[in-house]
């Protein structure tokens, strides 16, 4: 570990995030360096990623690329290792200040889990985490000294206005959704919408699976989620809103009618790197807000008719216990057959809400109710597509 450097963990590192999350550390080396980097499928990524940024540790998720991996690195002094177990465990270095959970989806919950209770503090870019077991993280967190720092623009900006505030008690908060590429239209419109469509979200790059969820508002409901989780709140204190510019990235109301804003260009290398360098604020070139651009900022309602995730999602979040794991787990199913083209837009919700009255509720789940929670609705979600 360098002198005066965070050292950090990036999981998932040939993603959206990890990529950003790299060119971060890339523009600030004086105060970061990267000791672990992790991939899924991405050898290729991988491999020059490690080269450039020389971590001490790499780890490719599907063990069938291991020897290309290996073979590649071994001039470069870098320690290879592959698979789940090898994810799980190099999150608990001792050499690590920091683990940024760039994963998509549950494949996050088992490594976090890891490294809370080896005392890391978690940059969390992964949702699921806290929508699958939020109240198992959270409370361990506590237990460890852990903290969470949330890298989800919308729960960045939240936490940036609390910060201060700790001690003043929120009202409620106001999370803000674009509305994706199909804000405004009909479910008669939305039965023939085509994955190419879906993939075209009007202010945000992202990767294909939360772009997805951001054109049927998902997204935004795994978020509420998350924001109960995160910061401790009851769920009539979570509130949507419609904003299609993304300048206003979220919102908190106090006790005293007082409302905080944190605005900006919508670009996630601010919360990434505000995640990693808090407490301090570093210096950026990122692009800057000019109001002249932006005469106008406009909100509406969400339409939970028409988009009918996020009322599925508050839904979940009233039943409690492991209905919110059921949730994202027939999600995840059902958005990986509408990239492969098995399912519509529209009936992604309808075998959601299917799928989860199936799966019996557990109010006070353990982690194994989790594992098999979001085991057994993967199979009955699979079986209403099939």
């Amino acid at each position: 570990m360098e002198e005066g450097k965070k050292s950090i963990a990036i999981l998932g590192s040939t993603g959206s995030i990890g990529t950003q999350a790299l060119e971060v550390v890339a523009a600030n080396p004086d105060h970061f360096v990267v000791e672990v980097l992790t991939a899924g499928n991405q050898a290729d990524l991988l491999i020059q990623q490690a080269i450039e940024f020389k971590p001490n540790v790499v780890v490719i998720g599907n063990e069938k690329y291991y020897d290309k991996v290996s073979e590649a690195l071994s001039t470069h002094n870098i320690k290879v290792y592959a698979g789940e177990d090898a994810l799980a465990s190099v999150v608990q270095m001792d050499t690590l200040d920091m683990v940024l959970v760039a994963l998509v989806g549950y494949a996050g919950l088992r490594p976090t889990i890891k490294a809370i209770e080896a005392g890391k503090n978690i940059a969390l870019a992964n949702k699921e985490t806290l929508v699958v077991a939020g109240e198992l993280v959270t409370k361990l967190a506590q237990e460890k000294g852990v903290n969470l720092y949330p890298v989800d623009s919308e729960h960045s900006a939240i936490f940036q206005c609390l910060t201060g505030e700790f001690h003043n008690p929120i009202e409620k908060i106001v999370l803000t959704a674009s509305g994706g590429p199909f804000r405004g239209m009909s479910r008669e419109e939305l039965a023939n919408v085509t994955k190419k469509q879906a993939l075209k979200h009007p202010n945000w790059d992202m990767g294909a699976k939360i772009t997805i969820d951001s054109a049927s508002l998902m997204n935004k409901g795994l978020e509420v989620i998350e924001a109960k989780w995160l910061f401790a709140l009851k769920n009539e204190q979570i509130e949507v809103i419609v904003h299609p510019q993304s300048i206003i990235h979220s919102l908190v109301q106090f006790e005293d009618g007082s409302m905080k804003a944190q605005m900006g260009l919508p670009d996630m290398k601010l919360p990434i790197q505000y995640a990693l360098s808090y407490p301090e604020r570093l210096k950026t070139d990122f692009p800057r807000f000019n109001f002249a651009d932006y005469p106008s900022l406009t909100f509406e309602q969400a339409d939970i008719k028409t988009f009918r995730n996020l009322g599925l999602a508050y839904k979940s979040l009233a039943q409690g216990g492991n209905k919110p794991c059921a949730l994202n787990a027939a999600n995840e199913v059902v958005v990986e057959a509408f990239l492969n083209d098995r399912i519509g837009f529209l009936e992604m919700s309808d075998v959601i809400e299917t799928s989860i009255e199936k799966i019996s509720l557990i109010s006070s789940p353990n982690y194994e109710d989790y594992v098999e929670t979001d085991k057994e609705t993967r199979i009955r979600t699979l079986e209403l597509i099939n």
